[in-house]
């Protein structure tokens, strides 16, 4: 249950703005290089693009002395891969769901103040649909505080979703889906009510920590006299260009996470993560279920155990993600497969035997995390661990059945414990000139 999304980035298309107005798609380069020319894009851009003058870099300077360096002077270069990387924010299905794992994320919760009905919520929708959407293209929103000015819109997405609670405060109890049903008790559950639930939901993720947290603070803004912040939360991935190739990435216990998670090219992708056109409520059509939950990895426990021992609590190789009952990393994991001796070469509690779909009925859903470091507590131990998304067309389906089989028995529990728990409707995208939510808040 604790693999992410595999890191895509490598196989994705950077989209940036083409001269004449068109889109110029191209593939990023992960070595930190530009790929090619930038134009700055329509309207009022974050950043004024530079025209690359040469390269730069250290060079041996022999004034420097035996073994000194000195720093060339910088030249003017144009914006990196990284940064001119956009999300089509616009489209049948919300960004953020399927889109490449960013390196930062923040999960927002908010409540709706007292006295703020249907008709406050559908404002606050309106506004935050036009600002994410501004943002997502690299441009200043009305509102903005100038903090990532320099900076292109780093694949920033925003993904917004409702609580159950949501449906009460607005008189919407009719449109409440049934799918949206409180989640069972589990018995790993330590839940903090406070860092729980909520009746709004953001989610912001991007490949720069400044453009993450400007889309923040502007949302958050817009909210003021509508919207109160309930909880935050903060989290990270691995940067983009970080490794030679691409890899699955890996979480705080240092296991490649996510070799299993569906992918969009899997015939039954949309049929297990988004929402059927035809589904009811009709305002859920396209839409998805994000589970969101903050596991705390008990890491001081965990490195107490040897590397084989930790290999065996997850079922795979520690140094490559490859399956302990033989083979590669993507190697489909061989559950009745056996050792020389003829023990099962994936033990009975293994988390990759508890939670694969073969275990669970063929359940599944779209992982889609961020790791998270909130300091130390008062032992000394990380308050460390996996902000965990979990997306799927139906959570009765697909994270209750599967977290059901690791509540019982899963090796890995033992290092875990689950803090914070929320469940939220995702609608389905929207084209210009609407706002998320609006066949819901206008229906």
């Amino acid at each position: 249950m604790i693999r992410s999304v595999q890191a895509a980035h490598a196989r994705g298309e950077a989209s940036t703005p083409a001269g004449n107005g068109a889109r110029a798609t191209r593939r990023p380069r992960h070595d930190g290089t530009p790929a090619g020319p930038s134009a700055a894009p329509a309207g009022v851009p974050r950043r004024t693009l530079l025209g690359v003058a040469g390269a730069a870099g250290l060079t041996v300077g022999a004034a420097a002395g035996a073994g000194g360096h000195a720093l060339a002077a910088e030249q003017p270069r144009a914006l990196s891969t990284v940064g001119s990387a956009s999300v089509p924010f616009h489209g049948r299905h919300q960004a953020g769901i399927s889109s490449p794992l960013q390196a930062h994320g923040h999960l927002v919760a908010f409540d709706l103040v007292p006295g703020a009905g249907r008709d406050r919520a559908a404002a606050l929708m309106r506004r935050w649909t036009s600002a994410a959407a501004t943002m997502a293209e690299g441009r200043q929103p009305a509102e903005d505080n100038q903090i990532a000015l320099d900076a292109g819109p780093s694949s920033l997405t925003v993904t917004f979703g409702f609580g159950a609670s949501f449906f009460d405060r607005t008189g919407l109890r009719s449109q409440r889906p049934e799918a949206l049903a409180p989640l069972p008790p589990f018995s790993a559950d330590a839940l903090d009510r406070q860092r729980s639930d909520g009746d709004l939901f953001v989610q912001v993720g991007a490949d720069d920590a400044l453009v993450a947290f400007h889309a923040l603070r502007v949302l958050q803004k817009l909210a003021a006299g509508t919207a109160a912040v309930r909880w935050q939360m903060s989290g990270f991935n691995r940067t983009p260009g970080a490794t030679a190739e691409p890899r699955t990435a890996r979480n705080l216990m240092g296991q490649v996470d996510g070799t299993n998670n569906p992918r969009p090219s899997d015939a039954d992708f949309d049929a297990r993560v988004f929402v059927p056109a035809s589904a009811r409520p009709a305002w859920m059509a396209n839409g998805s279920y994000v589970v969101v939950r903050r596991i705390r990895m008990l890491l001081d426990s965990w490195d107490q155990l040897s590397l084989a021992e930790q290999e065996k609590v997850i079922g795979r190789r520690k140094s490559d993600g490859a399956p302990l009952s033989g083979g590669t990393e993507t190697t489909p994991v061989d559950l009745g497969g056996r050792r020389a001796d003829g023990s099962l070469a994936i033990a009975g509690d293994a988390h990759v035997r508890v939670a694969a779909p073969e275990s669970n009925g063929g359940a599944a859903m779209l992982r889609r995390p961020f790791s998270f470091h909130d300091g130390f507590d008062e032992r000394g131990a990380p308050d460390a661990g996996l902000l965990f998304m979990a997306w799927q067309a139906d959570p009765r389906r697909g994270f209750v059945p599967v977290q059901r089989k690791l509540d019982r028995g899963d090796g890995l529990s033992r290092f875990l414990r689950h803090e914070a728990s929320a469940l939220f409707a995702v609608p389905g995208g929207c084209a210009p000139g609407e706002y998320v939510g609006q066949r819901l808040l206008q229906g």
